[in-house]
Formats: structure tokens, C-alpha cells, sequence
């Protein structure tokens, strides 16, 4: 309770004094008080406690007092340096050469020097620190001082003079009276107030304004200059329309003297006063050209043409300046009118010309593309005559068995199925260039495996290969492609073939190389290379580089297929190549899903398969040629098969009438003559005898024939006949 009645706000002494007297009362209590049982001694002891605690107190309370002393010095001293300050800080503004003015964040004035609004007498007893700048806004806004622009009030001023106290910062002048000019620079600082320059420009807006007057008196005279130095005649009006400046040039193209011209003039009398002397071109007139003249609004520039009898064209072009006046230019193009028209009539002459050279040159793309349907149609029609006695050779040879042949015989006949094979890969050859050039080639992309298609071009070429003294090692591959396996067949043999004809020693390497989706198929070869120069003439029908001339080693069309081939699938071909090292063809094929393919048998087992299968069978054959219907019998024969023939469907026909055996199988030729073609004999017999096996033997190779083929179900044989096409189809009988 001692201690509640200390009250903390006194000052130390006075607490000091409290806690003594308290004290001093507590001791005289003591020494009154007498107590038997210790009472008195135990106040003693708790008056003794609370001397210790007063001191303690007391301690405290001095050490608070020094440090309120110190803490009292020291802001003494900051407020000394503060004041020091601000002092300096009116002194330095006050050395300012410009007016300066303070206000902050609530936009009341702080401080300003003696030059802010010295050049505004009767607002300078008024900028006292608190005033608002609304206030000082709208006392400088009636200020006699001010020159407000035309037609704007003292309220309009201080609302724009306001608008412009939102911008961070900004740069204006002000004009006074007496041609006086003040630069006001407004500035935001970090707090959020405004600090105020104003400099007093008018020396420099003076000076400007005398430099700018020069200026415009030297670019008049240049202006001056250049319009009488140009080409063009020019003339020049006020917003009124009214003739401000003209050059010389102007006057010689209107052939008016330029006295007749004079400042102030208007355009209304000038045009008035030339109008029996000009003419307007199309789409223009002189009500026209008023009416833009006199037009309030916005003109868009304006041109059109000028006529001065019938000897001068001038090309007129006017546009409106910013000051609404307008310029107008005057062009002679009398000239160049004269070479258009001339140049109209070299042009229709030339038209003329080539519209007859046109003529020429389509009677002439008529007759070659003519003459290229008359190739086409020869070489496709000779191909086909050729290979029925080619046919006929090769089963004629076929028949005569190794036994019937003396051993120095044998010789002979092989080398004459050799050129047989050549003449039927020539004749292959022209047939496959004759439909690509065409455009009659049809494609079916399916799978097809490279591990069967690469073991048969190894079976086919490694004997050629080792006859020539050549490695030839071809690849295996699992892939499978996206192609027409007839077509990627040709495309390889062709390329293994070139190799293998044009390689005198070394090795021809075949093989695959798996790309992301893609296989790329490369034949590589140790031959001569082929120089840059000719890789592309190459790729030419009949073109070959240093290859033997014999017909039998090609006519130089492999390369001409193959290229020809490979834009038909889609499959970009390319060639590597290096003189004295090799080359390499690669074609890009797009990888296909795995697809079964039935197996191949050997080829002896199914020439024996055949012969068991069709002993004792009657075979009909229907065919025009009487040499090839006379081989084919000899051959079926000496496989045991008996045979009836025919030349034309309607003989067939009436023979299987009239003897009343229906053969086993029917080989039918599809172009019999006049009558009836192979296909539609076959109909006939099955539409009378019901599903007997059939195959059409032909030299056309149509798509449309495949096509018709494969619709009615008969098995299609191309001719030239190979004997083992023909075996293959008697075991599958």
C-alpha cells in the first residue's frame, strides 16, 4: 500500500521525498508499538525490506533522471540542427535563381523564396506558408499580371493550370503582360508533395522567335528557289482561296504572262478568267473543281488532267494544307501521252503477233503431242506383236528337253534363250517407259516384305554377279514397306542390274537402313562413279556412260524406269557418287505393319507338283497365233496334258459342241480377232457349263485388262509365256 501511494508521474525528487516520509512513519509506528509475542520485531523486519526497496526504487529513479536529462540534451541538440537546417535550406533556396515554392502531400504551401511570383506584384503578400494551391492557382488566375489567351476566362485558365497538378511531372509556359514569359516546372517528390521552378524565358523566347523569323525569310527564299527550279508549275492559296504564291514554270505551261497573276487574286476569278483557254479531262469539270475548292470539310487530295488547246497536256494534282489552304502542281505529260499511245498501238501490234505465234506454237504442242500418242500407241502395239512369236520361240525351246539335245548343241540353245531373255526385257523395258510417260500406270501400295523380296533378287542376280567376277551381297532385312511390289521389284532390278553392268571388279553390296518411319534401300558398287556433270542426264531415256554397246547389255532405259517408277510410288530417289570409288542409288520408302506372306516352295518340287498334278488332264487352247498355239501344245503335251486348240472363241466353242468333252482348263488368248475376246468366251463357258478353271494369256498389259480380270475371277498370264508362270498355274489347279 506504501508503494500505491507513490505517484509515477511526479518527478523524481518528489518521489524520493514520499518514500522518506513514509519512511520516517513506519519507524515511529515501530517504536510505539509494543508487542509480547514478536509483532513489533517483525514490522521492524519488514520496515527494513522496504528501506531496501525504497532505495532500490530511488536508484532507479536517479538513473531514469540522468537518462531524461541526456535524452533532453540530445533532442535539445537535434532540434538546434534542425532549425540549423531548415535555415540553411532557406538560405540555399533563397540563393535560387528561379522562383521555388514547397507544398505537401495535402497541397499547402511550406516554403518559398522571394523569387517565387515576383514577376506577379499583386500576389506576393498572399504566398505565406499554409496557403492551399487551389488557393494560389486561383489567385494567379485573376492576377493582372497574366495575358490569358484569346477567348479563354480566368476560371477556364486555372481549371486547365489544375489538370496539368495531376501529371508527375510537366513543363509549361506562361505568357505575361509586356511580351514576358515564365517557364513553370512542376515536379512530384517522394512523399507526395510538389516542388515549383519558375525561370523566366523571355530573352530565349525572344531570341527563338527572331531565329525562327530568319529561318522562315531564308526558307522562303529557298522555297522561292526550288519552285522556280523545278519542272512543275505550282501556284498556292489561303484557307479563303485566295493566290498566295506561283512559280515561273507555272506561267510557261498555261503560256500566260505573270503579270496577269497577283497576290490576293482569288481561285474563282483565275479560273474564270483561263476557261476559254483549258479543256478538263474525263471524270473532272470546272463546277467540280469549284465545289472542292469551296468545300468546309476535310479534302481528299485531288487529281485529274488538263488540256491547253489540243498542243499541251497537263497532269493536275491538288491537296489540302493544314492551314486548310492548298496547293495545286501543274505537270506536262504531253510527251509521255504521246509515247503511250504509241506504245498502245506497238502493243496491240504485238499482241497481234503473238496471239499468231500462240496459234503456231499450239498446232505444234497439237502435232508433237499427237506424234507422243502415236509413240505410246506403236510401241504398245508393236510390243504386242513382237511377243507372240517371242512367246512362241521361248515355249518352242522350252520343249526340247536336255536328252533331245546333242552336248555340242547345247551351247547354242542356251545362248539362244539368252537373247530371247534379252529381247523380252528390251520389249519389258519400251512397255514399262511407254505407260509411265503416259500417265496409264496403275500402282497398288500395299506390304510388302523386304526379307522375300531381297532373297529374290540375291537368287536372281548372284549368278550374273559370279559370271562377271563380282561379290554381290545383298542384306537381309525384316522390314516391311509401304510400296507396289511390282514396281519396287523393277526399281531394285533395275539398279542391282546397272551395278552389276557397269562394275568390272570388286563387289555390289545390297541393303536396308531404318530411318524414323522410313527404310532407305541403297545398292552400293565399286564401278567407275559417275561425274557430277552427268548425274542428271543419267536418268535419260537411251542414255548410257561408257557400257557396252551391245543391245543385249540394255538400251540405257533401266535408270529412265527407275526414276520414272519412283515419282509414280511417291519414293524420293537419290545418288551418291565418287569418281574412281563407286557409287550409290538409295530410294526412301515409308515402313509398313507386318503382314504374313505365304511361303515360296522351290522351284523344282513345284515343276514337279505340276506335272503330277495335270497328267492325264484336257487342256483347251484358244489362241489366234498359230505358231504360239503350236509351242504352248508341244509344251503341255511333253508335261503329259492333253490338248485341244482353237484359233477364235466361236470355233471353241462350237468344237466342245460337237466333240462333247469339256476340257479341264481353258488357256485363252484376250484379243482373238474380230470376234469375241478371251474374257467373254470364258463367260460363255461358264454361263453354259458352269465354274471351270481358266486363264487369260495376253501381250496387253492395260490396267483395264488386270482389272477386268481380276473382277470375273480368271487368272491373268502376261506374255511372253514363262514356263514356270505357266507351271505355277497348272499346280494350282
Amino acid at each position: 500500500m506504501s508503494l500505491a501511494l507513490i505517484d509515477p508521474s511526479d518527478p523524481p525528487e518528489r518521489q524520493r521525498d514520499k518514500l522518506l516520509e513514509i519512511v520516517r512513519a513506519l519507524m515511529a509506528r515501530v517504536e510505539r508499538t509494543t508487542d509480547d509475542g514478536g509483532a513489533a520485531y517483525a514490522q521492524f523486519q519488514r520496515a527494513a525490506m522496504l528501506e531496501d526497496q525504497v532505495r532500490e526504487r530511488t536508484a532507479d529513479l536517479q538513473r531514469t533522471l540522468e537518462l531524461l536529462n541526456l535524452s533532453n540534451e540530445r533532442l535539445a541538440e537535434a532540434t538546434r540542427a534542425a532549425e540549423e537546417a531548415r535555415q540553411n535550406l532557406a538560405n540555399a533556396i533563397e540563393t535560387v535563381q528561379e522562383g521555388f515554392a514547397l507544398f505537401d502531400a495535402d497541397d499547402v504551401l511550406v516554403l518559398c523564396n522571394s523569387r517565387f511570383g515576383m514577376h506577379m506584384l499583386d500576389i506576393q503578400e498572399h504566398l505565406k506558408p499554409g496557403l492551399s494551391f487551389g488557393g494560389y492557382i486561383d489567385r494567379v488566375s485573376r492576377s493582372r499580371y497574366l495575358a490569358l489567351p484569346e477567348a479563354e476566362t480566368p476560371e477556364d485558365w486555372a481549371v486547365r493550370r489544375k489538370r496539368r497538378h495531376y501529371d508527375r511531372h510537366s513543363i509549361f509556359n506562361v505568357r505575361l503582360i509586356w511580351d514576358r514569359w515564365l517557364q513553370v516546372s512542376e515536379h512530384r517528390t517522394a512523399d507526395g508533395g510538389t516542388v515549383i521552378l519558375q525561370t523566366d524565358v523571355t530573352d530565349l523566347i525572344r531570341i527563338e522567335r527572331l531565329e525562327r523569323g530568319k529561318m522562315l525569310d531564308d526558307q522562303a527564299r529557298v522555297i522561292r528557289a526550288t519552285l522556280d527550279h523545278i519542272n512543275q508549275g505550282v501556284c498556292i492559296f489561303d484557307a479563303e482561296g485566295r493566290l498566295v504564291g506561283w512559280n515561273q514554270r507555272l506561267g510557261s505551261l498555261l503560256a500566260i504572262p505573270m503579270n496577269r497573276f497577283r497576290l490576293g487574286v482569288s481561285f474563282g476569278y483565275l479560273l474564270e478568267r483561263f476557261a476559254h483557254e483549258i479543256s478538263f479531262g474525263e471524270g473532272m469539270d470546272a463546277a467540280h473543281l469549284e465545289a472542292w475548292v469551296q468545300a468546309r470539310h476535310e479534302r481528299a487530295p485531288l487529281s485529274f488532267e488538263l488540256r491547253r488547246h489540243d498542243e499541251l497536256i497537263l497532269d493536275v494534282f491538288a491537296q489540302e494544307m493544314p492551314d486548310r489552304g492548298f496547293v495545286m502542281s501543274f505537270t506536262d505529260v504531253t510527251a509521255e501521252r504521246a509515247a503511250i499511245e504509241a506504245l498502245s498501238r506497238a502493243n496491240e501490234t504485238l499482241e497481234a503477233r503473238v496471239m499468231e505465234r500462240t496459234l503456231e506454237l499450239e498446232d505444234a504442242l497439237g502435232h508433237a503431242e499427237r506424234a507422243n500418242a502415236s509413240r505410246s500407241r506403236f510401241v504398245a502395239a508393236a510390243s504386242h506383236d513382237l511377243l507372240q512369236p517371242l512367246s512362241a520361240a521361248k515355249l518352242f525351246i522350252a520343249t526340247i528337253g536336255d536328252e533331245a539335245v546333242a552336248p555340242e548343241s547345247r551351247e547354242a540353245l542356251t545362248k539362244a534363250q539368252k537373247a530371247l531373255d534379252s529381247v523380252e526385257g528390251i520389249l519389258g523395258a519400251l512397255l514399262d517407259i511407254s505407260k509411265l510417260e503416259s500417265g496409264r500406270a496403275a500402282v497398288s501400295i500395299q506390304p510388302v516384305r523386304l526379307d522375300r523380296l531381297m532373297a529374290q533378287l540375291s537368287d536372281e542376280f548372284a549368278p550374273i554377279a559370279a559370271a562377271r567376277g563380282l561379290r554381290l551381297t545383298v542384306l537381309p532385312s525384316s522390314a516391311v514397306v509401304a510400296s507396289d511390289p511390282t514396281y519396287l521389284r523393277r526399281i531394285l532390278q533395275n539398279l542391282i542390274g546397272n551395278a552389276i553392268r557397269y562394275t568390272a571388279k570388286g563387289r555390289v553390296l545390297v541393303g536396308a537402313r531404318m530411318t524414323a518411319g522410313m527404310v532407305r534401300l541403297e545398292v552400293w558398287d565399286t564401278g567407275p562413279g559417275i561425274a557430277e556433270a552427268d548425274q542428271e542426264a543419267i536418268f535419260k531415256e537411251f542414255h548410257r556412260l561408257d557400257a557396252p554397246a551391245s543391245p543385249a547389255e540394255g538400251m540405257g532405259l533401266g535408270l529412265a524406269i527407275v526414276e520414272r517408277a519412283c515419282g509414280l510410288l511417291g519414293h524420293p530417289l537419290g545418288l551418291r557418287s565418287e569418281i574412281g570409288r563407286g557409287t550409290c542409288f538409295m530410294l526412301q520408302v515409308p515402313r509398313a505393319e507386318s503382314a504374313p506372306a505365304p511361303s515360296v516352295p522351290d522351284a523344282s518340287a513345284v515343276r514337279a507338283q505340276a506335272k503330277v498334278a495335270v497328267q492325264d488332264k484336257i487342256a483347251f487352247l484358244v489362241e489366234n497365233d498359230d505358231d504360239l498355239r503350236q509351242a504352248m501344245g508341244l509344251l503341255l503335251e511333253k508335261w503329259g496334258v492333253s490338248v485341244l486348240d482353237a484359233p477364235s472363241g466361236e470355233e471353241a466353242l462350237a468344237l466342245i459342241e460337237e466333240i462333247g468333252i469339256l476340257p479341264d482348263f481353258f488357256l485363252v488368248d484376250q484379243q482373238l480377232g474380230a470376234g469375241m475376246t478371251g474374257v467373254e468366251f470364258i463367260r460363255t463357258m461358264r454361263d453354259r457349263h458352269g465354274p471351270v478353271p481358266a486363264c487369260i494369256v495376253t501381250a496387253a498389259r492395260r490396267p483395264e485388262v488386270a482389272a477386268l480380270c481380276a473382277e470375273t475371277g480368271i487368272r491373268l498370264i502376261q506374255k511372253p509365256i514363262d514356263a514356270r508362270v505357266l507351271e505355277e498355274f497348272l499346280r494350282a489347279l
